[in-house]
């Protein structure tokens, strides 16, 4: 049996939204989920993994000139932890309070995602709100120790013998405890 049209759609183009209904009353509302992937979202270190889908659970509500989109985007993420280097993952979760508006409709929807017909593109709105809450410099754990700067050891998982490096800005009293050694 051949797949339907609304079907095939919604699996190539998750992300776009038919707003001809809602545009038609002021005030009226509909909510709203969708997941599709979104390719390349990531930051320097933190990234959202290939094929992994981004979810939205929106409300939509119909106002004078556009629509505005409220509700929360979120996806897994996996990264590198900043002391130590090892992996670390998690899910964000973003809350969204945007406003979709016909391009040049005013001055003041300069600052909303354009609306163009009577479809929305939920995509770029995903997009940004991931790109926002990813962590810039996540940690495997609150007390990770990280790694020793002399021999590279994770102090998670082994110890070192390495003696902490000493402050070039007491380098000078170093002569006076060379001078005096500890009885």
């Amino acid at each position: 049996m051949p797949e339907s049209e609304p079907a095939r759609t919604l699996e190539r183009r998750p992300f776009q939204v038919q707003v001809a209904a809602l545009r038609k009353q002021n005030g009226a509302t509909r909510e709203e989920h969708r997941e599709g992937v979104i390719p390349d979202l990531g930051a320097v270190s933190v990234v959202v993994p290939e094929g992994e889908p981004v979810a939205l659970d929106l409300t939509l509500a119909s106002y004078a000139g556009g629509i505005m989109v409220t509700g929360t985007v979120s996806a897994p993420w996996q990264g590198e932890c900043r002391r130590c280097g090892g992996p670390v993952e998690g899910r964000v979760v973003a809350e969204v309070l945007e406003r979709y508006a016909p391009v040049g409709a005013s001055d003041r929807d300069e600052e909303a995602y354009p609306l163009t017909g009577d479809e929305l593109d939920l995509e770029p709105l995903a997009r940004d709100a991931i790109l926002l809450e990813l962590p810039l410099a996540p940690l495997c754990t609150e007390d990770c120790k990280g790694l020793c700067p002399t021999c590279g050891a994770n102090r998670n998982t082994e110890s070192c013998d390495c003696s902490p490096p000493a402050d070039p800005r007491w380098a000078a009293l170093d002569i006076l405890r060379d001078a005096h050694p500890s009885t």
